[in-house]
């Protein structure tokens, strides 16, 4: 399996965020859209990745407070990334090693998505599900022994 698999399932509705904008205007769109990460893009590249965890820390070293602080001043700026054709495999390794719960989806320069932790997850038990009935079916259709 791998990350186009997740992709033409999850959709590519992405949600992004210049990393000029405040990190209060990104909060509310995160809180709108119900959602953990945005995207950071600057003319049209990947700047870095916004999410509840860098939102908490700015937040912290703020001193408890949004203040006037930019996306910029919070976000991830070298965030893990992976491509379609990236093996769910690798991913879920790379996800564990560095605690990632999300991961844009770039093709080169192209933005192709996000994918969660929930995603792979998701996948996996998905893809284990559908094993599991491939070989109950093939148990229940077991031929029997000929008596000969």
């Amino acid at each position: 399996m791998q990350v186009s698999d997740i992709l033409r399932v999850k959709g590519h509705t992405l949600f992004t965020v210049p990393p000029h904008e405040t990190l209060a205007k990104a909060m509310l769109l995160m809180q709108e859209q119900d959602i953990g990460s945005l995207v950071v893009m600057d003319k049209g590249r990947l700047a870095g990745v916004l999410t509840f965890r860098e939102v908490i820390l700015q937040i912290n070293r703020n001193g408890g407070q949004v203040g006037i602080t930019q996306v910029a001043e919070a976000m991830d700026a070298s965030p893990l990334v992976c491509s379609s054709d990236t093996d769910m495999d690798a991913v879920r390794r790379m996800m564990l090693e560095r605690h990632a719960r999300y991961m844009p989806v770039m093709d080169g320069t192209l933005l192709m998505g996000v994918i969660s932790f929930y995603d792979v997850a998701k996948a996996v038990v998905d893809a284990q599900n559908f094993e599991n009935k491939m070989l109950k079916a093939y148990i229940r259709d077991w031929p029997e022994k000929d008596e000969a």
